[in-house]
């Protein structure tokens, strides 16, 4: 599957399968940058991303694990 910036809701699922015992709250947008990037299947310019982006893949990613973690 091909992840891209405009994918937050598949990048914030698969970053909870990934990291399951990470509060993302708690990481920052230069690391959730660096995760998201070396994500398999993404395939986009990681100069592409915003600041917008990284917020609704950390909110996707929250609303997941806040599930399992409340």
């Amino acid at each position: 599957m091909k992840l891209t910036w405009a994918d937050p809701r598949l990048i914030g699922e698969t970053l909870y399968e990934e990291h399951e015992d990470v509060d993302p709250l708690s990481v920052g947008f230069v690391q959730l940058h660096k995760w998201v990037t070396e994500l398999e299947g993404f395939d986009d310019d990681p100069k592409g991303s915003s600041e917008k982006h990284l917020e609704a893949i950390q909110m996707v990613w929250y609303e997941e694990w806040k599930v399992d973690n409340a």
